[in-house]
């Protein structure tokens, strides 16, 4: 890879990865149009490690909280809101886990293709707009019940479908619940913690035992340049839908969809 490719694609998946408008999408979209060849797996592995830690490090504290007061929670038997929190990720990710164990093979053979992508990009961004525009906003993050949880949960495991956006469709479903909108961007972010562990351990699995020798400069130079981006991207997108809202990511993702569903017909000649 060269450096050009390094640099555009970390911060394309630092960026894409936390904004509701499909990180997959970007990233075959991407060297699609500039005329790359593929990045491959051991790439995607290492952006997904950069913005892994970006994301434990923007929210250490409440992380930390988490952690001890759920565990504390174990032995007191007497529940926190932080600790009951971070209860709610893990139960807010076995969704996707089972889903992901389940249906792996047909996402990877069956829904990779730009007409789901472009068409999961326009069909969920509608429903986001919906979401953001019919919903009450005034819950935050430790109102949550189980039943609100689980239904995010529900709503993560359709990002399994390529185009869909995890931080989109968690965040659309949050906003469903009547969740202010950084509030249900927060959540989503805590809950993008153990799948995008999951994800990376699952990729890092397929590169195990490569006979081939590894130049670690491309790999450690992504995931510091995506760890930067999504780091970024976290504390700037926050303000923004504060202020804006998601509107611009709905208009952005319709476009975004068109273009793909034109790119990939031009180039089959459909």
């Amino acid at each position: 890879m060269e450096w050009l490719q390094i640099i555009v694609l970390s911060i394309v998946q630092g960026l894409t990865e936390f904004l509701p408008i499909s990180s997959s999408g970007h990233l075959i979209l991407v060297p699609v149009v500039i005329g790359w060849e593929d990045q491959g797996l051991a790439f995607d592995v290492a952006t997904h490690v950069g913005t892994l830690t970006a994301v434990i490090v923007y929210f250490r504290k409440e992380l930390l909280s988490m952690i001890l007061e759920g565990w504390s929670s174990l032995r007191a038997r007497k529940m926190t809101k932080n600790g009951r929190l971070g209860w709610f990720i893990i139960l807010g990710t076995i969704p996707v886990g089972l889903a992901g164990l389940l249906f792996a093979d047909v996402v990877s053979n069956q829904l990779r293709s730009p007409i789901v992508m472009a068409t999961s990009l326009i069909v969920f961004g509608l429903v986001l707009g919906y979401a953001d525009w019919s919903g009450r906003r005034k819950m935050d993050e430790h109102e949550l019940g189980w039943r609100s949880v689980l239904f995010i949960g529900l709503a993560q495991a359709l990002a399994l479908i390529p185009g869909t956006s995890r931080s989109g469709i968690t965040i659309t479903a949050g906003l469903l619940l009547g969740m202010t909108r950084e509030s249900a961007a927060r959540f989503s972010f805590l809950l993008s913690i153990p799948v995008t562990a999951l994800a990376g351990a699952y990729e890092a699995m397929g590169l195990i035992g490569s006979p081939e020798a590894v130049d670690w400069t491309p790999f450690i130079s992504g995931a510091v340049i995506a760890g930067v981006a999504a780091y970024l991207c976290i504390h700037y997108f926050l303000a923004f839908i504060r202020r804006i809202g998601m509107q611009p990511f709905v208009v952005y993702r319709i476009a975004l969809g068109a273009l793909i569903l034109w790119v990939f017909w031009g180039t089959t000649g459909g």
